[in-house]
């Protein structure tokens, strides 16, 4: 498998998602990983709106390819603050940047040490290589 991109300044999940600390917000979007695997996005839908309450580990929208169609998961609970709508018309963003325009969703986590539960950049990166390509 070719190296995948894995910043260091955020946190990420098993499901291929990652989260940055943006003040108090939490920013979300999928890893380079995660785009690779999926290949060209052709789709992108959010199923919560600002001031929804999510919860970890539970589907919050999802994204479509030419290959697949995969859900979201909320890497953490919380209230919803945002979404990209820039997304509905652009979904490539997320090839084309997915760790910067093509960010998700911005969550106010409803506790914010369940950003300690994900995995750091380390840890990600050992739980690519476990996984099979």
């Amino acid at each position: 498998m070719a190296k995948v991109e894995v910043k260091d300044d955020r946190r990420y999940t098993k499901d291929h998602e990652w989260a940055k600390s943006d003040g108090d917000d939490l920013v979300v979007g999928v890893s380079a990983f995660a785009v690779e695997q999926l290949g060209d996005i052709t789709m992108v839908t959010i199923d919560v709106s600002e001031g929804d309450e999510i919860e970890a580990g539970k589907p919050y929208g999802t994204v479509e390819s030419v290959k697949t169609l995969a859900d979201l998961f909320a890497p953490v609970s919380g209230k919803v603050l945002r979404s990209n709508e820039a997304l509905e018309d652009e979904p490539e963003l997320i090839n084309d940047d997915c760790y910067d325009k093509g960010w998700l969703i911005a969550i106010a986590p409803s506790d914010a040490s369940q950003v300690d539960g994900l995995l750091d950049a380390k840890a990600y990166t050992a739980h690519l290589e476990t996984e099979e390509s």
